[in-house]
């Protein structure tokens, strides 16, 4: 375990500190955008149908996911607040267990969606092409998803520690695997979407060995011995009580949006595939002010557990200043270039148009998306997952779906108001995090 970095953490300068670890989650994040978007293009020669289909079923597989990162959030915070309080042995016993826990239900999910994929595909409204490309997409993903799961607690041993460059070189390797392999499986092996699919979980499996192999050897993590991925009901109990809010939120978020994407096929196949064309050049911009998020979780979670509530505050304000920072330069550069980028992915006139128009209001809300994902990593960072469940639960089911319903009901605003419903549900939801920030119930340790 680093030691400088956590008196960096507890002691340094807060600026310091979270530039040291955002950087790498950053570069990291900013790896895996370039992924999307290479997958995306690969994808997108072989149509437009062929992009709407991984757009489609993404949601779904974002909803499995969710329950991995959320308990993988609980260990991350845990092992922050117990290496704050310098209690060691207790830090490892919550890394075993996250680990165990993490493999079982990595399992568990990745079986159940591979057998309700046809149906829950079809639920959606998918018929024809769309309906084969997301099943076989869908289910091909399912079957790597434990691989996925032991990847994302050992990124949040790491992360929890304060190491975030070795979940950077880790991810990266991962990208490059994955930008070598998807050409050759689409279009070499001739397996279209699927390919994409198959490239994705190789390189995660790759991962996950090499994660395994590193935890065995006691390098770079924590050292976990056998006995410490035994369950025990103290540990235990922490990482489904942190954890269960914080996957409940995704989850239910992750659903929110695969009822969004049903409202906005609603307008037809294109408008669909626009809003995800829109959606993966973004995360170029959006990435970033995630990586802040992340930083700010561990900062926040070690001084909690150390018992400096004032640095964690203060570690707050300077994630938002630089979010809306990163937020303004990123946003200005979209304005200059969207039209441009989204012909990269399309020719069809109407998926350019509805693109570039849907890029233009994401302009407007990346600063909002900065302060939410900052309220986000402090809630999650501070072990109160609930209220940061509720933020992420209210943010698309309370206010967004419901206006776009309303929307549709009422006016006569086409795809439009889709994106203006999201611009103001993101207003809405900042408002709330800075009332559940004064109320300061997040100072509270929970360990």
């Amino acid at each position: 375990m680093n030691l400088e970095k956590r008196d960096l953490i507890v002691n340094g300068d807060i600026k310091k500190a979270l530039i040291t670890l955002a950087l790498p989650i950053m570069l990291s994040n900013l790896i895996q955008t370039v992924y999307n978007l290479t997958d995306t293009y690969f994808v997108s020669r072989m149509g437009d149908i062929e992009v709407a289909s991984i757009g489609f079923v993404w949601n779904i597989i974002f909803l499995i996911i969710s329950f991995g990162m959320g308990f993988s959030l609980a260990g991350r915070s845990l092992i922050a607040q117990y290496l704050g309080a310098n209690n060691i042995e207790q830090a490892k016993k919550a890394a075993g267990q996250m680990l165990s826990f993490s493999l079982l239900a990595g399992i568990f999910f990745g079986f159940i969606g591979y057998i309700l994929a046809p149906w829950i595909v079809r639920s959606m409204g998918a018929d024809g092409k769309l309906l084969a490309n997301s099943v076989i997409y869908l289910q091909t993903i399912m079957i790597g998803m434990p691989f996925a799961f032991i990847f994302f607690a050992f990124n949040s041993i790491l992360q929890g520690q304060g190491d975030m460059v070795t979940s950077m070189i880790l991810s990266t390797i991962s990208v490059v695997i994955n930008i070598a392999l998807d050409p050759l499986f689409i279009f070499t092996f001739h397996l279209g979407v699927q390919g994409a699919a198959i490239a994705t979980m190789t390189a995660r499996g790759l991962l996950a060995m090499v994660a395994i192999y590193m935890i065995i050897k006691g390098k770079k993590v924590i050292t976990i011995k056998r006995e410490h991925y035994k369950f025990t009901k103290a540990i235990l109990s922490k990482i489904i009580k942190i954890g269960l809010p914080a996957s409940f939120g995704q989850a239910t978020a992750a659903f929110g949006f695969t009822f969004l994407n049903v409202f906005i096929k609603s307008f037809g196949d294109l408008t669909l595939t626009a809003f995800i064309i829109g959606n993966r050049i973004n995360s170029v911009a959006l990435m970033p002010i995630m990586g802040i998020g992340h930083a700010l979780n561990t900062i926040v979670g070690q001084n909690i557990g150390a018992g400096k509530v004032d640095r964690a505050k203060k570690a707050l304000g300077t994630s938002i200043k630089f979010s809306l920072l990163i937020a303004l330069i990123g946003g200005g550069i979209l304005l200059l270039i969207n039209g441009s980028v989204v012909r990269l992915f399309t020719s069809n006139a109407t998926v350019i148009e509805q693109g570039t128009y849907y890029m233009n209001i994401i302009v407007i809300t990346l600063p909002l998306m900065g302060i939410f994902q900052s309220f986000i990593g402090l809630f999650q960072g501070s072990g109160h997952t609930r209220f940061a469940m509720m933020l992420m639960i209210g943010r698309l089911w309370v206010v967004r779906l419901p206006m776009v319903y309303l929307l549709m009901k009422f006016t006569n605003m086409d795809e439009k108001l889709i994106w203006y419903a999201m611009l103001s549900s993101n207003v809405v939801i900042c408002i709330v995090g800075f009332i559940g920030y004064l109320k300061g119930k997040w100072m509270e340790k929970t360990i």
